[in-house]
């Protein structure tokens, strides 16, 4: 059998799949982190870290945890410090802590014709190892995102993933633009402790309460799922049963359907508003010293911009060409493979309401499937890239119609997108190779996009 070597980039949930499935599989690896120890951005001490001190987790704990190695906790909803214990229990558990240099950041990775040459720089020396593979698992919230504005502001401009305790909003007049699950967050935290708050947001949101009917609600319809549009009707009718029409509190009017856009985990901003406690403000139009003018011809006095705008997905150690990038993302097989299949590997490239941490570790088994079969069975790694190469990709949309947004580039829907990496796997191990001639493959059908992911609904 051919003696290959992988390596295994970032020590988050992601790279700890990755290390996982290999070290089951017994392919060999050595594993990079730029941080201290394992945890990726759930380690608030990690100098990458986006977490704050109220962060928990959005997704319920049984619908998030790896399935072989359940949280130990009673929590629904888990705290970042329970979350970080978890996943240094789950690295000790399996051996894999040891497998990794930590302090060891990657800053180049090269193609020759022998593989990957890796260089990256450890707390004592600088490192060159050439690999046969790689994995990229170094996390896709991890470099913000920062829109430019008209004007200046003469206040403190802040990004989320700066922000880690309520303290520092404490006697300020605060703007937060944008309304994701961390703007949510941290607005809850602002009126604790801030003089005022405001949220500018640009479009209408879908707001999900944590529970309903006294369980987690994304413990809800775990069974066969339903069409998308019948759940977007039932689901909406819930939604609004339980949570009323966010426009009545000053948000507005979405102009998408439930699950086209990520939805909020939180209801308690609902709550504040209805209180009076922070208010719902336009777009931006400008900045003028502490003045904020919105797009309404209204404008505002404030001594703190947090920008809640989200993440820019960056792996700035390659070669873009190298990953197929097209536009905001690159364009892979399942999010996984580079068409060229040039021996590179994108671990957690997905978003999905309900994926968790298992969804990915089947990714990570996939990859293992895939790289055993390079080394035990080379034909039929070939017959898998043929494949990939010449059959339509799968929709993972799930019949979804995403907006057409950079943050929803890599957004799948769990069900589409576990059922074709269940199809890979039985692809690689033989399944599809028996199929009667002329039959479709069990690899799927690429959609009709232009970028070959996803059907997309065109948004500004």
């Amino acid at each position: 059998m051919q003696e290959l070597r992988y390596a295994v980039i970032g020590a988050g949930p992601s790279g700890l799949a990755a290390a996982r499935a290999l070290a089951k599989a017994g392919i060999d690896f050595d594993g990079f982190e730029a941080s201290h120890g394992v945890g990726g951005l759930w380690d608030i001490e990690n100098p990458r870290s986006t977490m704050y001190q109220s962060a928990h987790l959005i997704s319920s704990r049984t619908t998030t945890e790896f399935t072989e190695f359940p949280m130990d906790s009673t929590a629904d909803y888990p705290g970042h410090r329970s979350l970080l214990r978890y996943f240094r229990d789950f690295a000790d558990r399996f051996g894999l802590t040891g497998r990794f240099r930590f302090d060891t950041r990657v800053t180049s990775l090269e193609k020759d014709e022998n593989g990957w040459m890796l260089r990256a720089e450890g707390p004592a020396e600088s490192i060159a190892q050439r690999y046969d593979g790689v994995i990229l698992a170094n996390g896709t919230l991890a470099e913000p995102n920062v829109p430019s504005f008209r004007g200046e502001f003469s206040g403190e401009l802040l990004h989320t993933s700066a922000y880690k305790d309520a303290g520092r909003l404490s006697g300020k007049r605060v703007l937060i633009i944008g309304a994701g699950n961390s703007g949510c967050d941290i607005a809850v935290d602002a009126v604790h402790h801030a003089a005022s708050v405001d949220m500018s947001v640009r479009r209408g949101y879908y707001f999900v309460p944590r529970y309903l009917f006294g369980r987690p609600s994304d413990t809800l319809n775990q069974g066969r799922p339903l069409p998308a549009r019948i759940k977007q009707f039932v689901d909406t009718r819930v939604l609004r049963a339980f949570t009323g029409d966010p426009v009545r509190f000053g948000f507005p009017r979405p102009d998408y359907k439930l699950y086209e856009s990520h939805p909020i985990v939180n209801t308690m901003i609902l709550n504040h508003l209805g209180q009076g406690d922070l208010s719902v403000r336009p777009d931006i139009d400008r900045f003028d010293g502490a003045t904020v003018h919105f797009r309404d011809g209204t404008s505002g006095e404030y001594d703190l911009v947090l920008l809640a705008t989200g993440y820019t997905l960056d792996y700035p150690f390659v070669d873009r060409a190298e990953l197929n990038w097209r536009g905001s993302a690159p364009d892979l097989f399942l999010h996984v493979f580079p068409p060229s299949f040039n021996g590179l590997y994108v671990m957690g490239m997905i978003e999905a309401s309900g994926i968790g941490w298992q969804g990915r570790y089947e990714q990570a088994e996939l990859i293992a499937e895939y790289l055993a079969a390079v080394a035990q069975h080379p034909d039929g790694a070939a017959d898998f890239r043929r494949r990939v190469a010449e059959e339509p990709w799968p929709d993972l949309t799930g019949g979804y119609r995403y907006l057409a947004l950079a943050r929803m580039a890599y957004y799948v829907n769990k069900d589409a997108y576990r059922r074709a990496v269940r199809s890979a796997r039985s692809f690689l191990r033989g399944g599809a190779a028996a199929q009667a001639p002329g039959r479709e493959s069990r690899l799927g059908r690429r959609p009709a996009s232009a970028l070959g992911r996803s059907r997309k609904r065109t948004s500004a």
